[in-house]
């Protein structure tokens, strides 16, 4: 959908057509609700953080074609909602130098054989581990495969910044991960992280 058709069905959908808002609701929300879910890590958050994202589209329209896609604009509020709801602490210290705790996810040692509703669950673990603006960079390039130009859009930093982030990110879950490295095979086995 191109960023005009965007914008008239969001002004469509904000003075009261349902069937606009449906369209626009249909072609993002899939999208919005896996990166809150990674994002947050609880299901009922990122439902939460969901639907209050379309929310304030249709209360509050905001979003300027000449900024960037519909979608972009959504990664930015759903991210936005998320930050509100982590706690204080969360939010305000800078985790980036944090050491790794590498024991967190394998004291238990790893089994020869995991469940892939197992596995998931651990890079879940280590990924709602990362700190949050290492965790909103390997959400939003690997798992939602935007470019790094799109990422730092979305999160008003610069390319560079993203890279870092991606960096540290990508060796904190390479560590925590590397036990079941012969099982992955997530957007995380592509080679980048593992």
């Amino acid at each position: 959908m191109e960023s005009e058709d965007e914008a008239r069905l969001l002004g469509r959908a904000a003075k009261g057509d349902t069937e606009a808002f449906r369209k626009i609701f249909e072609d993002h929300h899939l999208a919005m609700f896996r990166f809150a879910y990674r994002l947050a890590g609880a299901v009922d958050i990122a439902e939460d953080v969901t639907q209050e994202c379309f929310l304030q589209l249709v209360r509050k329209p905001g979003f300027n074609q000449q900024r960037g896609s519909l979608r972009q604009y959504l990664y930015g509020i759903v991210r936005n909602l998320v930050r509100q709801r982590q706690n204080a602490s969360d939010r305000e210290v800078n985790c980036d130098d944090l050491p790794i705790d590498d024991q967190k996810f394998t004291a238990a040692g790893c089994p020869d054989s995991i469940t892939s509703v197992e596995l998931n669950a651990v890079v879940q673990a280590a990924i709602s581990a990362l700190p949050p603006l290492q965790r909103e960079a390997i959400v939003l390039c690997e798992f939602e495969e935007l470019s790094l130009r799109e990422a730092a859009a979305i999160v008003g930093t610069d390319v560079g910044t993203i890279k870092s982030r991606l960096h540290r990110a990508r060796e904190r879950l390479r560590c925590q991960l590397a036990p079941y490295r012969s099982q992955l095979r997530t957007p995380l086995s592509r080679g980048t992280i593992l």
